[in-house]
Parts: structure tokens; C-alpha cells; sequence
């Protein structure tokens, strides 16, 4: 009988050559993703240890010349080690998923078991990326939680600010969101305490979205304008992107099925999360190293992967893991948006 060769054995793909290949494949999943608004860091233990230092900015008052000079103070600091998350996601090749001369849709010469394998790579690839974002918008919010929706971390309570929310009453008439809008933004500018920022953006569900631009106060901010003058959103699909006050809001419906098949919002339904865009060190993604023996000492990476034959021949195991751990390290930078309090 013929012998199934895998190509993956004898051509040199190990542990970096797999990792290599699964980071290749491009992430398409997830808006944060694409602002890139989570900076990364690549770290060699298990555990982060994030300093918080939250010194104020002070401007220097002008001294005669050889007058003493003002001193700088020393910030107040604060240490707290968080340990990484390890997410691991396995998968396997069977002969019957690489059975016959020629695989379907492949030409001549072409490798049957290369294309099975690059196939679910790229699925597995897809499955990180999503369960990646999903983690960096909960810590958004303010929680990091794991593939079935555990929190594994509160942000709040471990740096011990208080959650901010702004209630924008969106289902009461003679509401002024404008005036909601600059509460917010006051809010951020007034928590930057040394950071940086460029503008105020924020992710929103349908259902809050909706009811702004249905506000009795958007509607007459927008009632003469011309299609001259810019997009309005009583005439144009503005979802991706709709500008009022200084607040860029956008929705943001994703819904991901959890490792337990419940199913989860990325942003709670009626609610949305406001936060800075620009900052130099407010948003970071750590990554780990692999729990392989070729990692121990080495910087972490996004994505490992490596492919085991099976001593009795039923198939090759394919091994994928991430070790991310999303950290919003100034908790009071963002601010939850309610479209209408319980209270």
C-alpha cells in the first residue's frame, strides 16, 4: 500500500518553522485589531509585572538666572504582577482527510496533505484571532476573560479606580448629548496624568447607536445640513464611523460563541465603551513564551505551532498556543456609556 509522506517531517518545520508559518497568515478578525490600538510586548516569563506610576505634569515656573531650579518629585508607584493566560488549541490530520491520488481542487504535483495542513492552520489561525480580540474588548470594558467568558482579571478592582459611566439618557426627549459627550471626553482629558492622546473614539452596540442617531438633539444638529457639507447621519449608514461633539462613534456588533457554546457580545447590548485614541502606553497586549522546551528564555511570540506524526502512523497532531494577556493600564481612560440608566 502506498505510504503517506509528510512533507512537514522531512523538510525542516519545527517549532519556529511552524510558528512562522501560522503567524504568516494574516489576522482579519476584530476592529481592535485593525486600530491597532493594543501595542505589543514580548516578555520571557509567565508573569507581567506592570509599574503604575501615575505622576501629574506640572508646567516650570521661569527662575532669574543662577537662581536654585526647580526639583522634580518622585512619582508615586505602584507594582502588580498579573500572571499570562495560556490558550492552547489543538487539531490533527487523518489519513481519510488526505485519501487518493489527488486532492479536490488541487492541480497536478500538487501536495494533498500541504494543502490539509495549511488549510487548518489557517482556521486555527482565525480561531486565536478572534478569541485574541475578544479578550482585548472585555479588558476594554474593563475585565480580561477567557475563551468561556471567565473573568480573569478586573482591571478596576486590581488598580482600584472606580468604574466611570456616563448615562446618556437617549431614551429621554429633552436629553443634551452634546452635553454627555464633552462629560466624557472632560473625563479622559482630566485622567491623562502624563499620557498622551489625539481624540476620543467609542465602540458602541447597534441598539445604542440607533438611539443616537434617533435623539431628538442629533436629529436638530443635523436637520438643515447639506449633503454639501459632509455625511448625515438621518440620511447616510454612518456605523462606521459617526462624529458628534468630539466623540467618534462607531458600532460594533460582533457576537462570538464561547468554548462552552454560549454565545457572547464583544460590547453589551444598549451600552458602549469610550476611550482615547493615541496613547503612548495605556493599551498592551503581552505575549509569553510557548510552554515548549525550545522556548524557555525566549521572548514570547503571538503564535506557536508545531506538528507531531503519531508513532502508529493514524496522523499528524497539529499543536497551536498564544499567551496573551491585555492590559488596560489606566483603567480611568475609559468610560462606559449606558444609553439609559436602571437607576
Amino acid at each position: 500500500m502506498p505510504v503517506i509522506v509528510n512533507p512537514f517531517e522531512t523538510g525542516g518545520y519545527t517549532l519556529a518553522h511552524m510558528s512562522r508559518a501560522i503567524q504568516i497568515i494574516p489576522n482579519l478578525y476584530g476592529r481592535l485589531n485593525q486600530l491597532k490600538l493594543f501595542g505589543t510586548d514580548r516578555i520571557t516569563q509567565r508573569n507581567v509585572t506592570v509599574e503604575s506610576a501615575e505622576g501629574e505634569l506640572r508646567l516650570l515656573p521661569t527662575r532669574p538666572v543662577g537662581a536654585p531650579t526647580t526639583v522634580g518629585t518622585p512619582d508615586v508607584r505602584k507594582m502588580r504582577s498579573f500572571t499570562v493566560p495560556h490558550v492552547p488549541h489543538n487539531d490533527v490530520v487523518l489519513p481519510e482527510e488526505v485519501q487518493g491520488i489527488r486532492g479536490f481542487g488541487l492541480t497536478d504535483g500538487e501536495d494533498p496533505l500541504a494543502a490539509v495542513m495549511a488549510r487548518k492552520l489557517t482556521k486555527m489561525r482565525a480561531r486565536h484571532a478572534q478569541t485574541l480580540e475578544y479578550m482585548r474588548v472585555k479588558a476594554l470594558t474593563g475585565v480580561t476573560k477567557d475563551g468561556e467568558g471567565n473573568t480573569i482579571y478586573d482591571w478596576h478592582a486590581e488598580f482600584g479606580i472606580a468604574k466611570k459611566t456616563q448615562d446618556f439618557a437617549l431614551n429621554t426627549a429633552n436629553k443634551d448629548v452634546l452635553e454627555a459627550c464633552r462629560a466624557v471626553s472632560r473625563h479622559i482629558e482630566d485622567n491623562l496624568m502624563g499620557e498622551t492622546m489625539t481624540g476620543v473614539m467609542a465602540l458602541v452596540s447597534p441598539g445604542f447607536f440607533d438611539k443616537l442617531i434617533r435623539h431628538a438633539s442629533v436629529k436638530e444638529a443635523y436637520k438643515y445640513q447639506q449633503a454639501t457639507n459632509g455625511s448625515n447621519p438621518l440620511r447616510d449608514d454612518l456605523r462606521r464611523g459617526f462624529r458628534f461633539g468630539n466623540i467618534l462613534f462607531e458600532e460594533y456588533a460582533g457576537i462570538v460563541t464561547l468554548a462552552n457554546g454560549q454565545t457572547d457580545h464583544l460590547i453589551t447590548p444598549d451600552e458602549g465603551i469610550a476611550f482615547p485614541l493615541g496613547t503612548t502606553d495605556t493599551f498592551r497586549t503581552f505575549f509569553a513564551p510557548g510552554n515548549f522546551i525550545e522556548c524557555v528564555g525566549t521572548y514570547g511570540e503571538e503564535l506557536y505551532a508545531r506538528q507531531i506524526p503519531r508513532q502508529d502512523g493514524t496522523g499528524i497532531d497539529i499543536l497551536t498556543q498564544s499567551n496573551p494577556l491585555p492590559i488596560v493600564k489606566r483603567p480611568a481612560l475609559t468610560v462606559r456609556l449606558v444609553s439609559e440608566s436602571a437607576a
